[in-house]
């Protein structure tokens, strides 16, 4: 008999931009309708959302990344097209190298075969806890219906065969060869709908009604439906007499956001005891889950906030800019040293994990410790790799007004006093115009460039906008004692 497979926690993220139907209804010259579509800023993709999403959900568990078996992470389309996708997300987020796993993609059912895969190796047996994260920045085609409700965002769910708050209580699913929304081989934008009624009434309804018919004969207190253009989760909604459908909150406030919708949809009414019903449709394949949920899920009274942190307004340009739709004329500065050289493959672990080198002699962090082999403070040889804490405060901080392309001013840059008494030097995410010194800022995964048609990620600063609930220490405040702030610190870094 397999083991029993339990739901102890839950994250969530969502990107920094907003825009809504109208504004681009507006730049078109039409009716826009009253949604609002999540966007990932410049520094953002589903890689990054992920990330955030994953250590929301660590930090509410309060487990240390390390012990956890595996990862499986949903994605309509990785940010690496055929490359490191799983392993770089593996390894921002602290898990171990020998670490498991799966990276699902190819349609928006991927969130929920991720879910079920975890579960799947949890109840095998084969992992004691299993991270799932679901994530999605799709980019829509320009001027289609999609367009206005194509949108941007992310949860994690911490699966454990040692106890939780939930479980799975049951699953059906359905395959049909049909082709809906899609992306042809090596298009960048996602597709509309052919035919808007073929797939209301022969691709969409019949599939999934039937579905939620099988799930609503179980009791179920509260709904995530799909609702592909605003109107047809209500019309399954109404057929199964469904009182809550959290997911309508999340597709108002984010958009589409396509293997992630179903999870994200979900994990907000894990808050309260009772059958919470999952639908997730795409790519020719509908599936249905029950979770039944004991006690509130931790990490799931937050997920309205999360999501709302940070987001901004956004203009039409914005987020053509930010999508790569429209790009700046004029010639580009490369990188001088490319993505695929040595010294990224030599430096992709501490870049990554945020790592230093801690000194054997007088416990000095050295950061990165591939530039410094010897101890800035003492010259001891014996250097020991550590986590660096995640949260500091700005000693010091500088906005370039100008920059060359692609980099675009202002580009704030900060001297970080970290928690761990160590100090280093990253871009701040934003245009740094309400940063002050002394600001508590967290260090978040962003991407920095996207070079030779390769993503790049490395850390940068974000001011605090919210607390953590949480008493959950990071692998660094767990493994590295303070510092004497008077002491030596190192004031340089590789991602600048």
């Amino acid at each position: 008999m397999g083991a029993s497979v339990a739901i102890s926690a839950v994250g969530s993220a969502a990107p920094s931009l907003r825009i809504s139907a109208a504004a681009i209804g507006e730049a078109w010259g039409r009716s826009g309708g009253r949604s609002v579509s999540a966007v990932c800023a410049p520094d953002e993709d589903a890689l990054t959302l992920a990330a955030a999403a994953a250590v929301d959900a660590l930090a509410h568990a309060d487990i240390d990344p390390s012990s956890v078996d595996g990862l499986w992470w949903g994605c309509c389309r990785p940010p690496f097209a055929e490359g490191p996708s799983h392993a770089v997300l593996a390894a921002a987020i602290g898990l171990a190298s020998h670490a498991g796993g799966a990276l699902l993609s190819g349609s928006p059912h991927s969130g929920i075969e991720a879910l079920l895969g975890a579960a799947d190796a949890v109840a095998a047996g084969s992992a004691r806890t299993a991270m799932v994260v679901v994530s999605d920045a799709l980019v829509p085609g320009l001027g289609s219906g999609f367009e206005s409700r194509c949108g941007a965002g992310a949860a994690a769910v911490l699966l454990s065969a040692d106890g939780g708050s939930a479980s799975i209580s049951a699953r059906v699913t359905r395959t049909h060869p049909w082709l809906d929304r899609y992306r042809g081989d090596g298009e960048a934008t996602t597709r509309d709908l052919y035919d808007a009624r073929l797939f209301r009434e022969e691709m969409f309804l019949p599939p999934v009604q039937e579905i939620a018919d099988h799930l609503s004969a179980l009791d179920v207190r509260a709904w995530s439906l799909p609702d592909p253009d605003g109107r047809l989760g209500r019309v399954v909604a109404q057929h199964v007499g469904a009182a809550i459908v959290s997911s309508a909150d999340i597709y108002g406030a984010l958009g589409d956001t396509g293997a992630a919708a179903a999870i994200l949809g979900a994990i907000g009414a894990f808050d309260v005891a009772g059958p919470v019903a999952i639908v997730a449709t795409g790519g020719g394949r509908t599936t249905g889950i029950l979770v039944t949920v004991d006690t509130p899920v931790p990490g799931a009274t937050t997920v309205a906030t999360m999501i709302a942190a940070d987001a901004r307004d956004a203009t039409y340009s914005d987020v053509l800019r930010a999508r790569g739709q429209l790009k700046p004329a004029g010639e580009q500065i490369p990188m001088g040293v490319p993505p695929e050289s040595a010294l990224f493959a030599r430096g992709a672990d501490e870049m990554l994990q945020l790592l230093a080198g801690k000194c054997a002699d007088c416990s000095t962090l050295n950061t990165p410790p591939s530039i410094h082999p010897t101890c800035i403070a003492c010259g001891g040889s014996k250097l020991e790799p550590v986590g660096l804490a995640r949260h500091g405060m700005v000693h010091t901080f500088v906005v370039n007004q100008t920059m060359p392309a692609p980099f675009v001013a202002p580009l704030p840059i900060a001297v970080i006093d970290l928690d761990d008494g160590a100090r280093i030097m990253l871009q701040v995410v934003g245009d740094g115009a309400d940063l002050a010194i002394g600001d508590e800022v967290d260090l978040v995964l962003r991407r920095y460039a996207h070079e030779r048609g390769v993503p790049v990620y490395g850390y940068k600063s974000k001011k605090r906008a919210v607390e953590r609930t949480s008493t959950h220490a990071t692998r660094s405040e767990k493994l590295t004692p303070p510092q004497d702030r008077d002491g030596a610190r190192n004031l340089e870094s590789k991602a600048v």
